[in-house]
């Protein structure tokens, strides 16, 4: 069984057309199982917020998008069980934490992540013990 580790900045690309949603959905028919920790949900979530008060969505796709969102993962990891290994990572980065818990899932499971961030690519290769792949580059 295949299992891959999705960030916040791939996951959004599933409800927003941008650059990478069309890759971003192909994704979801490569593996068996979708993982994130439980932050995704937020991240997303605030990225939905913004496009918001923007007026670039109305709040009612925005409901939408937050209710999908834990549905589209195999499962979501709690922060609990990550934040030892997600501090001790940031740390060692240094990096924010919030990243950290996508590699500290990572590191867990043996498991690739995917991201569309360019500065969560450049922190896992300095970090060296897990797999990161750019969207649209695997």
């Amino acid at each position: 069984m295949t299992s891959l580790i999705v960030d916040a900045s791939v996951a959004i690309k599933w409800y927003l057309k941008d650059t990478g949603s069309d890759e971003a959905h192909a994704l979801r028919g490569t593996v068996d199982d979708l993982l994130a920790p439980e932050l995704v949900i937020a991240e997303v979530g605030n990225a939905m917020w913004k496009r918001h008060l923007r007026g670039q969505i109305e709040i009612e796709d925005a409901l939408v998008v937050i209710d999908r969102v834990p549905r589209m993962f195999s499962w979501l990891s709690s922060l609990r069980e990550l934040s030892s290994a997600a501090m001790r990572i940031s740390a060692t980065l240094p990096h924010p934490i919030y990243d950290c818990f996508y590699l500290a899932l990572a590191e867990r499971e043996r498991s690739p992540v995917v991201t569309a961030d360019q500065r969560l690519l450049s922190a896992a290769k300095k970090l060296g013990t897990v797999e990161v792949r750019l969207l649209g580059q695997h």
